[in-house]
C-alpha cells in the first residue's frame, strides 16, 4: 500500500478522523450529568497527531475547538517522555493552553503497542462550576485569576485527581460525573486512532495525515482568494465596568493570506476581560473561516495556516501574569472579548454583524449552580436575511429546554420569545434577537456577563444597526457586566441584541 492518498482515498480517511470526533461527541453529550453539557451542549471533541496538530473535529464550540490545540500542546510538552499507555491528562490554566477556569480539558494520547505515539484524543466542556468566588464560577468583578476558580495545571488524570479536584467546587457529585465521561470520551478518540494505525501502520497513518493537513491548507488558500484584498481597518468597543474599551484591527489579504494585526489594542488590566492569546486566535480563526465562501472547509492545522495573527504580549488580546505574580482575571475574555475580536475582523471584511455576546447568565448557591448562553440576531448576508434568536459566532451551543432548567433549578421561564424588530433593516434585514424571562423561586446570587448593552452591532453597505440587548432585574435596568442577589419572585430579564442589516432598505 502507497502512502500516497488519491482524492478518493484522501476523503475517506477525512471522513474517518470526523467521523471518530462524532462519535465522541454523542458519547460525552449522553455519558454526561450537567444540563450544560447533555442539553446546552457546551462541549467539544477533537483529534491531534503525534506533534500537537489539529487533525480533525466536530462542529461543536468555535471558541473551544480553536483554542485546544495549545492545550494539547501544553499537555505534549509537560509530559515529555512520561506520556505512557493509558494515561491521561486534565488541565483548565488559561496560561498553560486553557481559555477560561470552567472550560476544563482532558487529554488522552493514543500508543501504539511499541510505544510509538500516534496522536491525541481530547475533550473539552465548560462545567457549571469550578469553585469561583461566586456560584458558577463566573464573577461579573473579578480581577484575578484566583478568584474565578480551581487552577488546574496540565497534570496526570485518575480517579484520585477527580476526587480531589472535586472536593473543591461546588456540586461535586455532578462535577465528578461530568469529569468521568469526558474521560470515557478521550478514551474512545484515542482508540479510534490507534485503530486507523493498526489498519495503515503508525507510519503510513503519520504520512497520510500530512497529506490531509497539506489538502486542509490549500483548500483555505483557495478561499481566501474569494475576500476582498488589501488592508482593512476597523474599531469596535468592549463594554467594561468602567466604561468603554477600545479595540483596533488591521487585517490584510494578499496572495492567498490572510494577516490579523491586533497589536493595537489596551494593555490588560484590573478585570476579566483579558483574554489569552490562545483565545484570541481561535476567535480570529471562526471569523475568516466564517467569512470565506467555503461551507465544507476543512477544520484542521493544515486551515490555520494561511492565517497568521499578531497580538502585543501583556496587552488585553495576548494576557500574562502581571510583574507581582498574580494573574489576571479571564473568565469575561473567553466569552465576550473573543466575541468582539470576531466581530473586528468580520467587520474589517465588510460583513454585518451578529449579536456579538454570548448574553452569559449564572445563577446559583453554594449547593447548586446554573449557566447558560442566550442567542440572539444574526448579521444579514448580502444574498440572505439574517437568522433570528441563534447563538452565533463564538458560541453554538443549544438553548437549555425549558423544561430541563425547570426540573433541575428553582426558576420559572416566564417568558421565552423572539424580540421582534430588533434586527437592523436593510435589502436583507439583520436577525432579531430573544426576551428570556426567569423568576426566582429561591434567593439565588446572579452574574451576568453580557456586552452591545449600549451600541447595537453594526449593519454592513447601508444596513441599519441591530437593536443594542438589555438586562433588567426586579424591574431596574442593570450594567452589561452586573451581579447581585435575586430573592424569591424577584425576575431576571434578558433582552438580546438583533443583528446588523445589509444593504440600504427600498422604500420604493
Amino acid at each position: 500500500m502507497s502512502d500516497r492518498l488519491d482524492a478518493v482515498d484522501l476523503q475517506v480517511l477525512v471522513g474517518g478522523l470526523r467521523a471518530i470526533c462524532d462519535e465522541m461527541g454523542a458519547t460525552l453529550v449522553r455519558s454526561a450529568h450537567s444540563p450544560n453539557i447533555t442539553e446546552r451542549r457546551d462541549c467539544s471533541t477533537a483529534l491531534f497527531d503525534a506533534d500537537a496538530r489539529m487533525i480533525a473535529q466536530a462542529e461543536h464550540i468555535p471558541v473551544h475547538l480553536g483554542a485546544m490545540p495549545a492545550s494539547v500542546a501544553a499537555v505534549r510538552e509537560r509530559a515529555g517522555d512520561a506520556i505512557a499507555p493509558g494515561a491521561s491528562w486534565i488541565l483548565n490554566d488559561p496560561f498553560a493552553g486553557g481559555s477560561h477556569l470552567p472550560d476544563i480539558t482532558v487529554v488522552t494520547p493514543a500508543l501504539a503497542p511499541d510505544g510509538t505515539l500516534v496522536g491525541f484524543s481530547a475533550t473539552r466542556a465548560h462545567h457549571a462550576d469550578v469553585g469561583g468566588r461566586t456560584p458558577g464560577s463566573m464573577p461579573a468583578d473579578s480581577v484575578t485569576l484566583d478568584e474565578e476558580g480551581v487552577v488546574i495545571p496540565p497534570r496526570p488524570l485518575d480517579d484520585a485527581a477527580i476526587a480531589g479536584l472535586v472536593a473543591r467546587m461546588r456540586h461535586p457529585a455532578q462535577r465528578r460525573a461530568d469529569l468521568r465521561a469526558q474521560l470515557a470520551t478521550a478514551r474512545i478518540g484515542a482508540r479510534g486512532l490507534l485503530a486507523l494505525a493498526r489498519d495503515r501502520s503508525p507510519d503510513r497513518l503519520a504520512a497520510q495525515i500530512d497529506e490531509v493537513l497539506s489538502y486542509g491548507e490549500r483548500r483555505m488558500t483557495a478561499a481566501i482568494d474569494t475576500l476582498p484584498v488589501g488592508t482593512h481597518r476597523r474599531r469596535d468597543v468592549l463594554e467594561g465596568r468602567d466604561g468603554p474599551i477600545a479595540m483596533t484591527v488591521t487585517v490584510e489579504v494578499a496572495d492567498g493570506r490572510v494577516t490579523i494585526d491586533l497589536r493595537d489594542v489596551p494593555d490588560q488590566g484590573a478585570h476579566n476581560l483579558n483574554c489569552p492569546r490562545a483565545v484570541t486566535e481561535s476567535a480570529c480563526l471562526f471569523a475568516v473561516r466564517a467569512a470565506v465562501a467555503d461551507p465544507e472547509l476543512p477544520t484542521d492545522d493544515g486551515a490555520r495556516r494561511p492565517i497568521t495573527v499578531l497580538t502585543r504580549a501583556g496587552s488585553l488580546l495576548d494576557a500574562r501574569p502581571f510583574a507581582d505574580g498574580r494573574r489576571p482575571a479571564v473568565v469575561a475574555g473567553n466569552v465576550e472579548t473573543s466575541s468582539r475580536v470576531a466581530d473586528l475582523v468580520l467587520g474589517a471584511l465588510g460583513r454585518a454583524l451578529g449579536q456579538g455576546t454570548m448574553n452569559n447568565v449564572t445563577l446559583g448557591d453554594d449547593h447548586r449552580t446554573m449557566y447558560e448562553t442566550i442567542g440572539g440576531g444574526q448579521g444579514a448576508l448580502p444574498h440572505a436575511d439574517g437568522p433570528s434568536a441563534v447563538h452565533v459566532a463564538m458560541s453554538n451551543t443549544r438553548n437549555t429546554p425549558v423544561e430541563a432548567l425547570e426540573a433541575s433549578f428553582p426558576v420559572r421561564v416566564t417568558r421565552y420569545e423572539v424580540r421582534r424588530g430588533s434586527g437592523g433593516a436593510g435589502a436583507h434585514p439583520g436577525g432579531d434577537g430573544v426576551v428570556r424571562e426567569l423568576r426566582a423561586l429561591a434567593p439565588l446570587d446572579y452574574q451576568l456577563l453580557t456586552d452591545r448593552r449600549a451600541i447595537g452591532p453594526a449593519g454592513a453597505d447601508g444596513g441599519a444597526d441591530g437593536a443594542p440587548g438589555r438586562n433588567v432585574v426586579a424591574g431596574r435596568t442593570v450594567g452589561a457586566k452586573a451581579g447581585g442577589r435575586l430573592e424569591p419572585g424577584d425576575v431576571l430579564r434578558i433582552e438580546t441584541p438583533g443583528g446588523g442589516g445589509c444593504g440600504a432598505h427600498s422604500t420604493g
